[in-house]
């Protein structure tokens, strides 16, 4: 809101003055003040003209054209007349001797109505000069008044009555108010009947409280409508819209009601403006807005939403308050009042306009001011005052053109002034005017004069100076024109668009139109055009081509387009109505041609004129003389794809590819990275022939087909070749034939065809384009046709296809003649043909559609003739012609085809060569059963059932077999067919079920099988049988019953049987059976020991085992057995170290000792005495458990002690010997020699060398195991029993014993066994063990 001038006159300072504006233009205000005099000024704040009066002015008013001015003043009988036309005053002689006090001017006519102090009333006819007094209208003051359209007239008074006349000044209707009325408006109360369209409802403020409503058609119901008493007293009001009253109240607050009858009395919006108080209210219906003054400011309200405030405007200098505002009818012009006695007058709306050339704007800022700026170019703006109030605005390159009427003054833009040039009249009133750099161009009355700006400037001639368009035998009108630098160029009302060179001075161009052509918009440099014709329908013309594109969804309201003024993007325009923006690209190089596309729409504000578009911003003039920059929705792209959504993005894509700018669409996919939109991007390059970048594309996503394809064709200039390529990479084949045709290489267009197997087509452009072709495109149809089923029309081809000298090629199309002829029914010549022909395939093929034809001797003779021995051989069997196929048999290979040759000749009785045939088709059932049944050569079926093991055939053998009574064979030939139950039933009945367990045992099988054998033996009461086979087939409980019932005979066996089925069990029921068994519970005869040990051992309970180890080991020490005593106590021993069991130390020396016993005869035989005197002393030392050969033993001992020279310790057992017990059982042959030892005793003793602890090095006798020094046992030496050193340690591979290394291998000199496993050992098995560590964790129980 722009404030254009301030009145001060000294005269009205200090005082409060009032105005009014000149009525319908809106040219003249009125104001007068305490000073007798009415200043008349324009509306840029000239003062015009003044009226002196004889006194303070009572009151003033225009009339409805805003002709006359008429002024009534204190005491004067006067009524003054100024006439706007002729800028004179008349006086008026009123004929009223009372004082006036009311003056108003009617809506319709020229009545001008006056009242009186004392309540008389004038009415004046201007027209007529009638004056019609009307004495005692009212008995005092006339205060306030009205008319309504109808020329009635209502007045109020201090008599507190309101008074309705006519325009004769009769009474029609008076009514009482209960207090002064003031203010009063005539206006039309909203009613739900819209039929009556009169003023008929008087509106007044009564009181200054409350607002009375008087309709003149329902005078009894007359509406008091009283307020809230914080609002203060009315101030003004003013009706708006339909049937709306805006109330200003003196306490800062403004109220709406409605008049309807159903909303009467109800606020409809109520706001507090200002804070102390609200002096006066003006409502603009043009502007649609409401304006409010009071401390010290102005707001303005939109009435479509009273809460959007539209405008503040502060007035800080006012410090006295404000007094009154008023519009101008159009709305432009808001004049406010002030107590100090100034007036301000506000620019409220400005007409809209602008012009642009290139990217320099030019705009009305004011109703005297043009502003001029080149937004993009960064120049400031520079304004110029003018004259005049303009109604149009053009910009060139280096000048201004602002005019009215027929007139123009133009302006020289300088770099930082603004020189007025000349002024300029037309030869009528100018519509619009163009400018550019030299020359300009003004349209007026269907007429263009072409004239140079400065034509001194230039030493131009003088036919160059000017021109008027169009020449005068040329009977059309121009309805529109546009300059550029080299053209003018401008449309007809007979559609006629014209091109002027101005440097040639003359036309180059014309185009006719259908239509007259309303408006047009060329580009900057004028090589496209966008014109609006008559049907308001949009077109692009390229006068380089003249050709004409419509510009899709062109909406009918366009109000004009702008063209993108950024160099790079050419073609995008614009074009714009009321509210929206709507933004075109004319593709000019694309496959399908060139083209206009609509890229979308971007609302624009209220009252926005565009005027410069550079690049996707629009640069817009809005009302208040400003200009506001606007970006396009369809230029989103170019603000920040960072902080976007991949959907948004996606939507970026698409309008960087509508608007052809490739780089950028290039970074929205950099940013998107997706595989998708790579090849959108590709496919748009390829839409708008843009080679070079589509390949830049297509090799950032690896497409290496695509990038060799257009590198193939990047170089080609024939635009029509390349679009045809390109349309045929975008698989739009029909496009790309018709662009081939229309190139310099029309062939591309049949290879393209014949690449797709489009035959059809490919034939017709052969034809025209390369008739030698039609033979090859013709055998590839037939070969398509013939795969369709079109027999006919694969024949007819394939006939037109042979040339005659293409040998290769002529061969598919006789083959293909030779399978159509016998497709289409004509066998003999397609049979012909296929014997003729060389290829063994084709006679196949034939074959098979004879054959399914049901041609059985022509197939199977192309068959034989291909050599397809098989297929022949089928085909003749299929015609029974026995006698071929034998012959064909030695090459056939198909089992099925020696199949049914065999079958054939086993019906013929021809049994041998059936068995062959079966024999070639692997039927060996079939040749079991004829070798049989016919040949009765039973050792071959024999023989083949026992090498394929052929179920059925062994079947057959055993009824063969049993036909002949050899159930033996019968039951082993049954088992091997798997059917065991009659095999057991078999060998049932005939006894013969040993043979049947024989047979069984060797094969698959079953429970059931074992249990029926079981259950047999168990009817024979063998019991050790029975319980066999019940253990085999898990009835652990049953094969125990029966082991235990076996006789003596079969003891041994039947008991290891019963601990074995203990074993398996795991049922503690049968374990402590089989234990009373074996302990003799049930008998009373315990048996053997070892048995117990056994079923300890099957049970996994080895510490029992261990146990009952020992009690066996030591009965068989007792009984003499020692070596028994030592293989129990070495295997308990082994298995317990297996099982990870602590070894009980009892076992553990036994072993030893018995080992020691076992060492002796070794050492003795070898010769070694001290050795085995050792042995014999640890022997002699437990003499107690060798109970029976005690004498023996201590004899033995004697005898080698004195062998080794062990004297004392030969003494020591000699004399144990002499001990009665002992002395008679000394064998006689040493019964002398011992007792003269004994006589005689030496007590002279070789030393036991020592050896060192392997645990702790203390040195100790060699054959002593308890080491003195940590109190280990130490590990013994299975070769010589004394105890091991860990430099010399082995081990035996089978029993894992330790064993002196170097004594080890003296003995396996003479022994070929271990003596503790008495498994077989070479030299070769030992080694020598450095890591001994192992073996010295103790393994027995301390």
């Amino acid at each position: 809101m722009k404030r254009v001038f301030t009145l001060l006159e000294k005269t009205w300072l200090g005082t409060p003055i009032w105005f009014t504006w000149q009525k319908t233009s809106g040219n003249y205000l009125a104001v007068t003040g305490a000073d007798h005099i009415v200043k008349i000024f324009d509306r840029h704040g000239q003062q015009r003209s003044e009226i002196n009066l004889s006194g303070n002015c009572v009151a003033m008013d225009w009339d409805k054209d805003g002709d006359i001015l008429a002024v009534i003043a204190e005491k004067s009988s006067y009524i003054y007349l100024w006439d706007a036309n002729t800028n004179k005053t008349s006086q008026l002689d009123s004929g009223m001797r009372d004082q006036m006090s009311f003056l108003l001017w009617s809506k319709f006519g020229s009545f001008l109505a006056v009242g009186t102090v004392k309540g008389n009333l004038l009415i004046y006819n201007r027209q007529t000069s009638r004056k019609i007094p009307v004495l005692g209208k009212h008995t005092k003051r006339i205060t306030c008044g009205c008319w309504n359209a109808e020329n009635m007239l209502a007045l109020g008074g201090e008599d507190k009555m309101i008074t309705v006349s006519n325009q004769e000044g009769d009474t029609i209707r008076q009514t009482p108010v209960r207090s002064e009325p003031s203010d009063m408006q005539f206006s039309m109360m909203k009613t739900d009947d819209r039929t009556s369209a009169a003023e008929s409802t008087i509106s007044v403020v009564v009181g200054k409280k409350t607002l009375f409503l008087f309709n003149l058609s329902e005078p009894d119901n007359p509406i008091d409508l009283e307020f809230q008493q914080q609002y203060g007293n009315i101030v003004c009001y003013s009706w708006y819209g339909d049937g709306y009253i805006m109330i200003g109240f003196s306490r800062g607050i403004f109220v709406v009601i409605s008049t309807h009858v159903r909303e009467i009395g109800q606020e409809i919006f109520q706001a507090r403006d200002h804070k102390d108080s609200l002096t006066s209210i003006a409502v603009s219906q043009t502007l649609n807005k409401a304006a409010t003054c009071g401390d010290n400011c102005i707001k303005i309200h939109d009435l479509a939403d009273l809460k959007d405030m539209y405008a503040i405007i502060n007035l800080d200098d006012e410090n006295k308050g404000l007094g009154t505002l008023s519009w101008t009818e159009d709305g432009q012009l808001l004049a406010l009042s002030t107590q100090s006695g100034s007036l301000h007058v506000f620019l409220t709306k400005l007409p809209i306009l602008g012009d642009a050339c290139s990217t320099r704007i030019a705009y009305l800022t004011s109703l005297l001011e043009v502003t001029v700026a080149n937004p993009v170019e960064g120049e400031l703006p520079v304004t110029v005052s003018v004259h005049v109030e303009p109604n149009f605005v053009a910009v060139g390159l280096y000048h201004l053109a602002v005019g009215m009427n027929n007139r123009a003054w133009f302006y020289v833009l300088e770099e930082n002034a603004v020189k007025k040039l000349k002024d300029m009249e037309y030869l009528g009133t100018v519509a619009s005017i163009c400018l550019h750099s030299d020359y300009a161009a003004a349209l007026f009355e269907g007429k263009v004069q072409l004239h140079l700006i400065e034509s001194e400037v230039l030493d131009a001639q003088e036919e160059r100076e000017t021109r008027l368009f169009p020449a005068v035998d040329d009977k059309c009108r121009i309805l529109c024109h546009a300059l550029t630098s080299d053209f003018l160029i401008y449309g007809t009302d007979t559609g006629v668009i014209q091109y002027f060179y101005i440097e040639d001075w003359q036309f180059v161009n014309d185009y006719r139109h259908p239509v007259g052509v309303k408006k047009i918009f060329p580009d900057p440099n004028g090589t496209r055009l966008v014109f609006i014709d008559e049907k308001s329908e949009g077109f692009v013309y390229c006068p380089v081509k003249d050709a004409t594109y419509e510009i899709p969804d062109f909406p009918p309201t366009i109000k004009g387009v702008l063209w993108e003024n950024w160099p790079v993007d050419k073609g995008v325009f614009i074009a714009y109505d009321d509210d929206k923006v709507y933004t075109y690209v004319f593709h000019k190089d694309t496959i399908q041609g060139s083209k206009v596309i609509l890229a979308g729409g971007t609302k624009v504000p209220f009252s926005h004129k565009p005027l410069l578009l550079y690049n996707g911003e629009l640069t817009c003039q809005t009302q208040s003389g400003k200009i506001n920059n606007i970006y396009l929705s369809t230029h989103s792209f170019l603000e920040s794809l960072k902080d976007m959504g991949t959907n948004e993005r996606r939507q970026m894509l698409t309008q960087t590819l509508m608007l052809k700018r490739f780089p950028d669409a290039w970074e929205v996919c950099k940013i998107l990275n997706d595989h998708a939109a790579w090849n959108e991007l590709a496919r748009a390059c390829l839409y708008h022939m843009e080679v070079e970048f589509a390949i830049r594309v297509y090799r950032t996503i690896g497409n290496v087909g695509m990038v060799m394809s257009l590198e193939q064709i990047k170089g080609i200039e024939d635009c029509h070749l390349l679009a045809g390529h390109l349309a045929m990479f975008t698989s739009d084949f029909n496009l790309a034939q018709d662009l081939y045709l229309a190139s310099s290489c029309p062939v591309a267009a049949l290879e393209m065809r014949r690449d797709l197997q489009h035959w059809d087509s490919a034939l017709q452009l052969a034809k025209r384009l390369a008739p030698d072709q039609i033979p090859f495109i013709s055998k590839e149809y037939a070969i398509q046709l013939e795969f369709t089923g079109d027999y006919v029309n694969a024949l007819a081809h394939y006939e037109k296809g042979i040339t005659g000298d293409n040998k290769e090629h002529d061969e598919v199309c006789l083959a293909g003649i030779a399978q159509m002829s016998i497709r289409m029914g004509d066998i003999r010549r397609g049979v012909s043909q296929a014997l003729k022909h060389p290829s063994r395939v084709l006679k196949r093929d034939c074959g098979a559609i004879l054959e399914n034809m049901k041609q059985f001797s022509e197939a199977a003779q192309l068959y034989e003739k291909g050599l397809y021995y098989d297929k022949a051989a089928s085909v003749y069997i299929r015609c029974k012609n026995w006698a071929k196929v034998g012959e064909l048999l030695p090459h056939v290979s198909s089992p099925k085809i020696h199949l049914q040759f065999a079958k054939a000749k086993e019906a013929d009785g021809r049994y041998k060569e059936a068995v062959v045939a079966y024999e070639n088709a692997k039927q060996w059932n079939s040749v079991i059963r004829i070798y049989l049944d016919h040949l009765n050569n039973p050792e071959k079926a024999v023989r083949i059932v026992r090498e394929t093991q052929s179920l059925d055939g062994a079947k057959m053998v055993a009824r063969f077999f049993l036909q002949l009574g050899d159930y033996g064979s019968a039951i082993q030939f049954l088992v091997m067919s798997k059917c065991n139950n009659e095999a057991f039933t078999l060998a049932q009945q005939h006894n013969k079920m040993e043979i049947y367990v024989d047979v069984i045992g060797s094969g698959d099988t079953t429970n059931e099988d074992y249990q029926s054998i079981a259950l047999y033996f168990e009817g024979e009461k063998r019991h050790f049988q029975a319980g066999k086979f019940f253990l085999l087939c898990g009835q652990y409980a049953r094969a125990l019953k029966h082991f235990l019932k076996c006789p003596n005979s079969e003891d041994n066996a039947a008991l290891e049987m019963a601990i074995e089925t203990v074993g398996q069990a795991k049922d503690d029921v049968l374990t402590s059976q089989l234990i009373d068994h074996l302990m003799g519970e049930s008998d009373g005869m315990p048996k053997d020991a070892k048995y117990l040990f056994r079923l300890y051992m099957a049970l996994k309970q080895y510490r029992e085992a261990a146990r009952t180890a020992i009690i066996i080991a030591r009965e068989e020490q007792s009984a003499g057995n020692y070596r028994n005593a030592h293989d129990v106590l070495f295997s308990m021993y082994a298995e317990l170290k297996a099982q990870k069991i602590k070894i009980p130390s009892e076992m553990a020396t036994n072993l030893m000792i018995l080992h020691s016993y076992i060492l002796v005869k070794i050492h003795v035989k070898n010769g070694d005495h001290m050795k085995g005197a050792r042995m014999l002393i640890r022997v002699a030392n437990n003499i107690s458990k060798f109970p029976s050969h005690i004498v023996p033993i201590l004899t033995s001992t004697v005898i080698e002690c004195h062998r080794a020279g062990l004297k004392n310790s030969a003494f020591s057992f000699a004399a144990t010997l002499m001990r009665p017990e002992y002395r008679n059982k000394i064998d006689a042959k040493y019964k002398k020699k011992i007792e003269a030892m004994v006589r005689r005793p030496d007590t002279s003793e070789t030393e036991e060398a020592t050896t060192p602890c392997p645990f702790c090095e203390f040195l100790l006798p060699e054959c002593e195991l308890l080491c003195p020094g940590c109190k280990n046992n130490i590990p013994y030496c299975i070769a010589t029993g004394r105890h091991m050193l860990k430099d010399d340690w082995t081990v035996c591979p089978h029993c894992d014993f330790p064993a002196l290394y170097s004594e080890f291998k003296r003995m396996l000199n003479t022994e070929r066994t271990c003596p503790m496993c008495s498994e077989r050992l070479n030299l070769a098995q030992l080694k020598k063990i450095s890591d001994y560590t192992q073996y010295l964790q103790t393994e027995v129980e301390q």
